[in-house]
């Protein structure tokens, strides 16, 4: 299974299972995140990230600039249990 069709297919089993007020107000804050024109200006797959500096464990900026020096870098965004 591709991993769209896998994506698409935990979307279905959550929506079918999840309250109605809580998935108009879901699909409602998407639509208008795409109206709001960002949807535009995210970075696609196969872009280049531009150069960034965040703090790592310890609260110390780390540039990716630097970690690039030593090879490839993987970003991968956590958002944490809200």
């Amino acid at each position: 299974m591709k991993l769209q069709e896998k994506l698409d297919q935990m979307k279905a089993e959550f929506e079918s299972g999840a309250p109605a007020e809580a998935l108009a107000v879901m699909h409602k804050a998407t639509e208008d995140l795409k109206q709001s024109g960002l949807v535009e200006n995210a970075l696609k797959a196969g872009d280049i990230l531009p150069g960034f500096s965040l703090p790592d464990q310890n609260g110390k900026p780390v540039s990716s600039e630097k970690l690039l020096e030593k090879g490839p870098l993987v970003v991968s965004i956590y958002r944490g249990v809200w």
